[in-house]
């Protein structure tokens, strides 16, 4: 261990109510949108959000839980402030039901789809996603497949949500995240750059299985979702090129929408790397 670093970090500064209050605020999606600040819960979520120390303003901890150490001396070297608190004081800036024993204050970066770069081949659209769980799951996804961006439509779940931040448990920070987006224009945009547009749709006339064998699944690709009750509108699935079931060899009616997008990612991911 570098000289200086003490492998045990102390217990830290306590915060006060008013500090403590400000992160409950953080709860709420008008307190969030307001400061450009979000919460991010749980080891995982915070090593990465520390990965980029700058967007990260403090962070809270429960005192005396030594998995916890390595982040502490991560956060210090970093320069980035951590409160020791209780589990009470911890469980009162979180909505979960067994806290994880460490959250962050961090600062949201809007992702734009400036961000990406020339060599950016693999997308998912979410329209119309509202349940936060599946929406960071579907980022989870995408970073693990190796997509370049997850885009939400305005219609689809916020963001910086807790349970959107938890369910992606850390890759949030690590690909671009768009919302806000409009549909058509958003589509349009990857069009004019060389994509195809396939949308999920367990009614669609074409199956993954036969595009993956056909190699169209190589080319530059938007995936599109739809709402996890009904799918994707007859309106939005016109706008793909084309509509892409995902086979169902067993019993099961269908795939929920994070599963369903993590069959179809790995699929193109997969043939884009032969």
């Amino acid at each position: 261990m570098p000289a200086g670093v003490s492998s045990h970090e102390p217990a830290g500064d306590r915060p006060g109510q008013g500090r403590l209050r400000s992160a409950r605020r953080l709860l709420q999606r008008k307190q969030r949108l307001n400061t450009g600040l979000f919460l991010a819960e749980g080891p995982q979520a915070v090593r990465e959000a520390l990965a980029d120390p700058a967007r990260v303003r403090e962070l809270f901890h429960v005192d005396g839980n030594e998995r916890l150490q390595p982040l502490l001396v991560a956060a210090r070297r970093a320069g980035v402030r951590a409160y020791a608190v209780t589990a009470a004081e911890l469980a009162t800036i979180t909505d979960t039901t067994t806290p994880q024993g460490i959250v962050a204050i961090c600062e949201h970066t809007e992702g734009t789809l400036d961000d990406l770069g020339a060599a950016a081949r693999l997308v998912v659209v979410c329209a119309q996603v509202r349940d936060p769980g599946n929406a960071g799951t579907v980022i989870r996804c995408a970073d693990a497949f190796g997509a370049d961006a997850v885009v939400l439509t305005a219609d689809s779940v916020e963001v910086t949500n807790p349970k959107v931040v938890r369910a992606s448990v850390g890759s949030l920070f690590h690909l671009p995240v768009v919302t806000g987006a409009h549909l058509a224009n958003t589509l349009d945009f990857f069009r004019d750059k060389g994509f195809q547009v396939l949308a999920a749709d367990g009614g669609g006339q074409d199956t993954l299985d036969v595009l993956a064998d056909s190699g169209a699944l190589a080319r530059p690709t938007v995936w599109l979702m739809g709402n996890e009750a009904w799918g994707l509108p007859p309106e939005h699935a016109v706008l793909a090129d084309r509509q892409v079931a995902v086979p169902i060899f067993g019993r099961a009616e269908s795939l929920n929408l994070a599963t369903a997008a993590a069959v179809c990612l790995y699929a193109s991911a997969t043939a884009q790397r032969r």
